[in-house]
């Protein structure tokens, strides 16, 4: 059984939910489901809960205006840009830090961030005692895959609840989800991923 556990919310950022410039389905949804778990008080006790998020000044090419959505992106969450700022619908009353990652090179793991005093979530997790770690947020298959790997990584009890997660594709989610589970995350719930495009003039199936 873990000692202290703590709630680790990644990226739901503007630009990552619909409307954005990097929107998955259903972020926003998220961010809602998000604040409506925190608020339950069903929900497990967590000694801390911290937010994660892409804070882009120049990270080279991470961004490029012709971007193949595997190692590079179009631009996003750039400092001094809305699309920086945390969903509106995500309420963060009860996050006691953030950690900013990608100011000048790609970065998807919230482990590879630093909050504003300079501490790594990883230090900043020990510092409060917490050897287990819940992780939520946007997008299931990128950054939430990489903060809940680099979290068992990091010696982290890791639980991925799936149902306040958001995917880009059925495709990289399956993959993505293989991986946490290879290294040992525990995975929770389902992930919303988008339907397939039904080609146009396609019938669609009596089944």
């Amino acid at each position: 059984m873990s000692g202290k556990r703590a709630l680790v919310i990644v990226d739901v950022q503007n630009d990552f939910c619909e409307g954005g410039s990097l929107a998955v389905a259903g972020g926003a949804a998220v961010a809602s489901a998000i604040t409506e778990y925190l608020a339950s008080p069903h929900r497990p006790r967590y000694a801390a809960v911290v937010a994660t998020a892409d804070r882009h000044v120049d990270p080279g090419t991470h961004f490029s205006e012709s971007p193949d959505f595997v190692d590079s992106w179009p631009p996003h969450c750039v400092v001094g840009t809305p699309g920086t700022e945390f969903h509106p619908d995500l309420d963060l009353s009860s996050v006691q830090a953030v950690f900013g990652k990608g100011a000048f090179a790609a970065a998807y793991s919230g482990f590879e961030g630093s909050s504003e005093d300079g501490d790594t979530l990883s230090d900043w997790l020990q510092d409060h005692g917490i050897d287990a770690v819940d992780v939520v947020g946007i997008a299931t298959d990128h950054c939430v895959r990489a903060t809940a790997m680099d979290a068992v990584r990091e010696g982290f009890d890791t639980r991925v609840l799936l149902d306040y997660t958001a995917a880009v594709s059925p495709e990289t989610v399956r993959t993505a989800l293989g991986a946490m589970q290879d290294v040992g995350v525990t995975l929770v719930g389902s992930s919303a991923v988008p339907m397939p495009r039904r080609p146009a003039g396609r019938p669609r199936s009596g089944r």
